[in-house]
């Protein structure tokens, strides 16, 4: 068997990482990638707390702010070097990840909001990076539209337009979404898987894994409570 690198990908942790030990994968993993929602309206203070506990389970934790982390967040990941948004990063042979933080506007008015006309410049940019490699994985805190990892309690459907056009443009090998905490789950747009793990406080979380041929594999599991 070829080795892997192996990928743990949290999203919506709302400062509870009660399910964290109940990952066995972390012993193996390379790195964890969140995607967006460290905090419950929360800065930078709150959000190295959570960092610091994740690193001492695996140090290389890679992420982007969700809407509920305030913008000063996405900031702090950047200075830190551990911002995942509108950049590739490489997972394995041929692999990369693509990173998409915060979401579409919602009533709620939350922190880190914008139009779907941002969306697109910053999926354009992320299809420009991604050419030199052979398969992706789209990491978007907002889950595209018209699928069932967006559909809220009342049945509308609330994702993004443009990270489903861009899905459907591109064809990425997996989408890992979030945000819509009821709508945890697997869906496919066309050719790509799109997974939606969940709160972490319910203990999804998804495996990515990447073989030295380039191979790719990812399977929604839930952590041990």
């Amino acid at each position: 068997m070829p080795a892997k690198a192996v990928w743990i990908v949290v999203g919506d942790i709302h400062e509870n990482l009660s399910r964290l030990p109940g990952i066995p994968e972390l012993a193996e993993a390379r790195g964890i990638l969140v995607n967006g929602d460290f905090t419950n309206y929360g800065g930078p203070g709150r959000l190295e707390q959570i960092v610091d506990s994740l690193e001492a389970a695996c140090p290389c934790v890679l992420g982007h702010a969700g809407n509920l982390d305030r913008p000063e967040c996405q900031d702090w990941l950047e200075a830190r070097g551990a911002s995942i948004h509108a950049r590739t990063v490489e997972l394995g042979p041929g692999v990369c990840a693509m990173g998409l933080g915060g979401s579409t506007p919602t009533p709620a008015h939350t922190p880190s909001e914008f139009a779907e006309e941002v969306y697109e410049g910053w999926l354009t940019d992320l299809a420009r990076q991604a050419q030199g490699f052979r398969q992706h994985v789209l990491v978007s805190h907002n889950p595209p539209r018209g699928c069932s990892c967006d559909r809220i309690a009342c049945g509308l459907h609330v994702g993004s337009q443009a990270v489903r056009a861009f899905i459907e443009a591109h064809a990425p090998a997996i989408c890992i979404c979030g945000h819509i905490h009821e709508a945890r789950g697997e869906d496919r747009i066309g050719r790509t898987r799109i997974i939606n793990p969940g709160a972490f406080k319910d203990g999804g979380y998804v495996v990515l894994s990447v073989a030295e041929d380039g191979s790719l594999e990812a399977e929604l599991k839930f952590a041990a409570p």
